[in-house]
């Protein structure tokens, strides 16, 4: 599928992909200085990662809090391997993040002093050793997401453009890529089923992250890693790759699509205990409950593997019936579909893969290697997670990095001509797929043996025994690309493989284990050596 000169594209000042909190929040931002804005997203708005997230937003608001206390934190649960420069840059822009979206009409959750005043709510949750999640209920993405997306449809400085996928980024000719420029991208509309050719003078990646190369995830179905296998392509390095976040406690049940149980439930007191309603987390960390997620992830996975049960629970029962509807509406509800009546009973909960803390390499700025292309929110490695994300630091990630893009952007916009003669997509050579059976089961075991063999506890024999099957994987999808029409479904997987080799490249450079990378070959951390990011170079 070569493309081929006609010119008949569209073009605008700055092509957003993807529309969660991240994507939508710049689009706000460049738009209202005139700036003409497209935003993509693959399925539905309200697809993506944003609008299932339930706890909150990371932010100093009480008094007895301060910046120091959440950069101590944010350093300690990223264990060494967070910028501190950029730590600080994130933490300091918590409250101004929390009043832009208060602006755009976020109604936070709020409680009444004994003075009659309304201040804003703080849940607690691990790793934080305050109350700071500034939250709605226990929909807090959701909130967010609505209130963007309203937003967003009355700018007339804003195009919204649903079930559209990238196929590939546009770059100018140079090989090297400091030399290369972004121009814009392939993009396939899937309701028409024809790729178009979008040009920019700047394109965003916000995309979210690559949970779904995993079995078992709490992400929705859009999180493929796309933005990382489109940069990675295009000549982008990328970072950190091997510490990939699996959430402590989502819904164990048949029917329940990895219903996450938000980390606020432990923070207002639900204790983890296992069949036989002894609690064990206090055997792992001092702390508890409210151990960093990468803790408890593996005290859950430890207490499943040892004892040969399906699930531990979390209890939050003993707490009033009317504090568990008001503080958990969302996961009452929920969970009273599959018969769990969570005022009266624990929850069964597994660990499932949630948040990728690597991703396309950037500065304080969002920029990527190649010249006007950004990436902002979970896409990105910005320093800001180091080798463990902490709870309610990611919504404040999108918000503070949508910024810091849109103050470089609209600096420069001005200075770049608009892209010319770029050659539009050709699948003249290619025809419709007979076999779409090859992209279900290459899915399949795809994200099988990803589970198995490069989850919470991985050795160098899984790992090997993981690319190996990656590298059988990637020949056969690269053959069928090249020789069918593409369909979302395929774009997904032939992107799915290559962040499954990206993980497992960086899980084989870490020999120690630190934050999310456990490995039984290394258990310790290397202290011989100040801990270093694990880059990949195209």
């Amino acid at each position: 599928m070569q493309p081929h000169s006609k010119n008949n594209n569209k073009n605008y000042d700055v092509l957003i992909i993807g529309s969660g909190g991240a994507g939508l929040s710049l689009a706000l931002k460049l738009a209202d200085h005139a700036t003409h804005v497209a935003v993509l997203s693959k399925f539905a708005l309200t697809a993506g990662s944003t609008y299932y997230a339930q706890g909150g937003i990371s932010a100093v608001f009480d008094a007895d809090d301060s910046i120091e206390s959440h950069i101590e934190d944010t350093l300690d649960a990223g264990a060494g391997l967070c910028n501190p420069d950029i730590v600080r840059l994130t933490v300091t822009q918590g409250k101004c993040s929390i009043d832009w979206l208060r602006e755009q009409g976020v109604a936070f959750t709020e409680e009444q002093t004994a003075t009659g005043e309304k201040i804003l709510h703080l849940n607690r949750e691990g790793g934080h050793s305050h109350r700071r999640i500034v939250h709605t209920a226990d929909a807090t993405g959701k909130a967010v997401s609505l209130s963007l997306i309203e937003r967003a449809r009355e700018h007339d400085n804003i195009e919204l453009f649903e079930h559209h996928n990238v196929v590939e980024l546009i770059t100018t000719l140079p090989t090297y890529p400091v030399d290369r420029k972004i121009v814009g991208a392939y993009v396939l509309d899937s309701h028409q089923q024809k790729v178009k050719t979008m040009t920019a003078k700047v394109v965003v990646l916000a995309t979210g992250g690559a949970s779904k190369v995993y079995l078992y995830s709490t992400n929705p179905q859009s999180a493929t890693g796309d933005g990382i296998a489109l940069a990675w392509r295009a000549g982008c390095r990328v970072s950190n790759m091997e510490f990939m976040q699996f959430h402590p406690t989502c819904l164990y049940h048949p029917n329940a699509q990895s219903f996450l149980i938000s980390e606020a439930v432990r923070g207002e007191g639900g204790k983890l205990i296992l069949p036989d309603g002894s609690p064990f987390m206090h055997k792992f960390d001092a702390r508890a409950e409210l151990a960093p997620r990468d803790i408890v992830a593996r005290a859950i996975d430890h207490e499943i593997k040892k004892r040969g049960i399906d699930c531990v629970y979390l209890d939050i029962s003993h707490k009033p019936e009317a504090f568990i509807l008001e503080h958990f509406p969302t996961i009452h509800r929920k969970c009273l579909k599959f018969g769990i009546d969570i005022t009266k009973q624990p929850i069964p909960v597994v660990p499932s893969a949630h948040y990728t803390c690597g991703g396309v390499l950037t500065d304080s700025y969002a920029r990527t290697d190649i010249a006007n292309l950004y990436a902002i929110g979970e896409v990105a490695s910005t320093g800001l997670h180091g080798a463990n994300r902490m709870a309610s630091n990611s919504l404040l990630e999108c918000l503070v990095f949508a910024e810091r893009a849109s103050i470089d952007i609209l600096q420069k916009i001005d200075t770049i001509a608009a892209p010319t003669s770029v050659p539009e997509w050709d699948d003249s050579q290619v025809s419709d797929s007979d076999e779409e059976v090859v992209v279900s089961h290459n899915w399949d075991e795809l994200r099988h043996f990803m589970w198995d063999y490069v989850g919470i506890v991985r050795t160098d024999k899984r790992l090997h025994r993981a690319m190996s099957r990656v590298e059988l994987l990637k020949s056969e999808i690269t053959e069928y690309y090249s020789n069918f029409r593409v369909t979302s479904d395929l774009l997904e997987l032939r992107n799915l493989v290559i962040v499954a080799e990206l993980i497992i490249r960086c899980a084989q450079q870490r020999k120690e284990s630190r934050g999310l990378h456990y490995t039984l070959d290394y258990p310790e951390s290397d202290s011989s050596k100040s801990p270093q990011n694990t880059v990949l170079v195209p």
